[in-house]
């Protein structure tokens, strides 16, 4: 039970001790058909940051689902401008969880999938240069790679004056990245929700009420409101994580 926290189940079917990885995985599945998971935190009034990161409300139970849900993923999905405003590394795993994903069949590690309008992207950071997979990046037909990034990176071109991410997302799933994990930022979100493509839902809520002024977890146009069911309610150290998936 490594890095356990003491998550217990609320619904359905409680549990009075807390759940191992073992139990944790089951109830974050891989699924036969592809899918589209998202992952946030906010507080309880709903702000998606605290003093201008989503750092601020994460706490150990975020954590430890933050990192189960890559340990299971095929690709880790991130808008550019998360990948720099959260400072975002190269995406690497533990052996015990290298170890884990080799026994399911999988790579050692996740591929990170960015995506990217402007291209506005530095190759010799660290989560492009010490990236142990080489990372995708989903960007438009007229976008201007800058130098270097096509030596640590590989660019896929979908849609013309922007991202068609329902193209992107059709193209990861024939390089064999069924089973996508997206990190947000809040636009993403909002152009995969309106693009039709979330699957699944995972949310923490933080014991944080944060008063005014942060955003919310998604952005941008307005769309049709969709329906999703819930599949579990979990808690720990004050904090509940919720997952919900397409009704």
């Amino acid at each position: 039970m490594t890095g356990n926290v003491g998550i217990t189940r609320l619904w359905p079917a409680p549990t009075a001790t807390a759940l191992d990885d073992e139990a944790l995985i089951a109830l974050y599945p891989r699924v036969q058909e592809p899918n589209l998971r998202m992952n946030f935190v906010a507080s309880i009034d709903g702000a998606v940051e605290l003093e201008g990161h989503s750092e601020g409300l994460s706490g150990k139970p975020d954590k430890q689902v933050f990192g189960l849900l890559r340990k299971v993923c095929d690709a880790l999905v991130v808008g550019a401008g998360t990948l720099r405003h959260e400072g975002y590394r190269a995406v690497r795993l533990d052996e015990r969880r290298r170890g884990w994903r080799r026994e399911q069949g999988l790579t050692a590690y996740p591929t990170l999938v960015v995506v990217s309008l402007a291209l506005n992207l530095d190759p010799e950071s660290a989560v492009f240069a010490d990236a142990p997979v080489r990372p995708v990046v989903l960007t438009s037909e007229h976008a201007t790679a800058p130098a270097g990034l096509t030596d640590v990176a590989d660019l896929v071109r979908v849609g013309t004056e922007r991202v068609d991410l329902a193209a992107g997302v059709a193209e990861l799933h024939r390089r064999g990245h069924r089973q996508l994990l997206c990190e947000g930022g809040p636009h993403l979100f909002g152009s995969l929700t309106a693009a039709d493509l979330v699957d699944e839902m995972c949310l923490t809520v933080a014991p944080l009420i944060t008063g005014p002024g942060a955003g919310r977890i998604t952005a941008g146009p307005t769309t049709a409101p969709q329906g999703m069911a819930l599949r579990h309610v979990l808690a720990a150290e004050d904090s509940l994580l919720l997952r919900y998936t397409r009704a």
